[in-house]
């Protein structure tokens, strides 16, 4: 440990393989490599930020140098090598950022570097931090070497993005996948650090920055590090203070605003999300913890306390398993894909909290329209026909969707309007909507009606049809349109998992085959196939139509 340094993420930074903690089979295997010396030419560790790939890198290049060998590893006391290495000022290990040093040149000197042996160790080891970020002229030059290495000499690598690593060099290498680590072992180490800091800090807190660290060691202690510093004359950093601080707010809140939105009090809502806001809550933070809450509403009775890392305290918990009990598991789903989009579009609006206003205007729009309220008056049929139609959207997700289509009256002066009442017409089957289509030469609308129209059921202006990925993405919008013009009435039309009638040319196609079997069967067919063994009945030709 650094103890000059006041940062705890550099202070309490590991120095041997004891001090880390969630990697255990990582520390083991590797372990086991050197003291059996089976020792790869190149280490690849991987994993998200914060999680000691930097610092496993120079705990292995101090074990493959220690003065003491391989069965006796420094632990308190460090040897010459040991604490060289620590401070970074090894003459046999060097350290290289990829992110400041990416060309093809760098990699050159270090290749050449690598012809001489180490001078006061046993290996020569270069750590390359942030690889990833080499370019692929620097990653071709380094191949060669990297295959076939000196005895001497030993790599390592740490990155968080392993996908932009060549496989040609990923292959070269012992690849180390890190783990994030769990939220009860992470809470434990910072309740250590807490008591040798001297520091006041609830347990609530403390869950708290897990939480927001997501498995990362060195946001968890920078976090803790940044609550402590706001502490003087002996405060405590507790859950409420700690939530200001890091800009976060208490989840039952959140459950609170998810109950106002089912219940589609819109200026609650809107009232109660500003007053979130105004506590100085991120959009981003606002719209993760909403994802995240409609995961535990769909899956609570799955869950336990323990295995939301720390995101629930007991009375939320019991909140979410009341309220869940009561909702459309299809809304939890579409309020998840809104979220999603939302969040994606978070990062290309300039002022996102209105965005975070619409997005909750919408679900509460979305979760009427699903219970079946009606929406609709003239003051907001237009609000409504966007928000319908935004719906759609949805149809190439695979889920139960809702495609409720309305529009709005043109205004026709009144002889106009009056012809069109006395010519409406209606229209109570498939049949006579194929008629309809027919009668006002709508010949593409009949052509998809006829071909990719699976019928669930048809209703009074309601029809509900099977999902089709062949049909027209207009279709709906199309439907509706005419139904509306040819009826003056408004229509309903949605999608449905439910498997519903074959398509008319699909009853044609089946019919037909079932005369052509039906006729191969006969007797006439068998006595002209006598005669002409080579002949296949491959069609049926109406004689009405050989008549015209």
């Amino acid at each position: 440990m650094i103890k000059d340094s006041k940062v705890l993420a550099l202070k309490y930074r590991p120095k041997t393989f004891d001090d880390l903690i969630g990697q255990d089979v990582v520390v083991e295997t590797i372990k086991n490599s050197i003291k059996t010396n089976k020792i790869p030419n190149a280490y690849l560790f991987t994993g998200i930020r914060g999680i000691g790939k930097t610092t496993i890198a120079r705990i292995v290049a101090k074990s493959l140098n220690c003065l003491k060998g391989v069965n006796k590893l420094c632990t308190s006391q460090m040897c010459e090598n040991c604490d060289a290495i620590s401070n970074s000022n090894h003459i046999d290990v060097l350290e290289m950022d990829a992110a400041s040093k990416t060309g093809v040149d760098d990699v050159r000197d270090l290749i050449e570097f690598s012809r001489y042996g180490p001078t006061i160790s046993k290996y020569k080891i270069f750590i390359i931090d942030e690889v990833h970020m080499l370019s692929k002229q620097a990653f071709n030059a380094l191949l060669k070497t990297l295959e076939e290495p000196p005895e001497y000499l030993k790599f390592i690598f740490a990155t968080t993005e392993i996908k932009k690593i060549p496989v040609t060099v990923v292959s070269r290498c012992q690849r180390f996948d890190l783990s994030r680590i769990k939220s009860s072992e992470l809470f434990h180490f910072l309740e250590k650090i807490k008591e040798k800091e001297n520091g006041k800090v609830t347990d609530d807190a403390l869950k708290l920055i897990v939480r927001i660290s997501e498995g990362s060691v060195r946001d968890a202690l920078s976090l803790l590090d940044r609550g402590l510093l706001t502490l003087d004359n002996g405060k405590e950093l507790n859950l409420t203070l700690a939530q200001k601080i890091f800009g976060y707010f208490d989840k039952s809140q959140l459950i609170e605003l998810f109950k106002l939105v089912l219940q589609g009090e819109e200026k609650k809502v809107l009232n109660f999300y500003r007053q979130i806001y105004d506590q100085g809550v991120e959009p981003k933070i606002f719209i993760n913890d909403f994802i995240e809450l409609i995961y535990y509403f769909k899956n609570i009775d799955s869950l336990s306390i323990e295995s939301t890392n720390f995101s629930l305290n007991d009375e939320e918990f019991k909140k979410i398993k009341e309220l869940s009990s009561s909702m459309d598991n299809q809304i939890l789903i579409l309020f998840w894909q809104y979220s999603i989009k939302t969040l994606e579009e978070l990062e290309i609006v300039s002022n996102q909290n209105l965005s975070i206003e619409m997005f909750l205007i919408r679900l509460m729009y979305l979760n009427s329209m699903k219970s079946g309220n009606n929406l609709i008056d003239e003051k907001s049929n237009k609000q409504t026909f966007e928000s319908r139609e935004r719906i759609s959207d949805f149809k190439k997700d695979g889920i139960d969707q809702i495609k409720n289509i309305t529009q709005e009256k043109k205004d026709k002066p009144e002889i106009q309007t009056d012809i069109k009442s006395n010519n409406k017409i209606l229209i109570n089957s498939f049949n006579e909507l194929l008629d309809a289509c027919t009668i006002n030469k709508e010949i593409k609308l009949k052509y998809e009606l006829e071909k990719n129209v699976n019928l669930v059921s048809f209703k009074k202006n309601r029809m509900e049809i099977s999902f089709n990925d062949n049909l027209d993405k207009n279709f709906v919008k199309d439907l509706s349109t005419k139904l509306f013009e040819w009826t003056d009435q408004r229509w309903i039309i949605t999608f449905s998992k439910k498997k519903g009638e074959i398509s008319i040319k699909e009853k044609v196609q089946k019919d037909r085959i079932n005369q052509i079997e039906k006729i191969k069967k006969s007797e006439i067919y068998k006595i002209f196939l006598n005669k002409f063994p080579d002949v296949e009945l491959i069609d049926i030709v109406s004689s009405e139509k050989n008549d015209e």
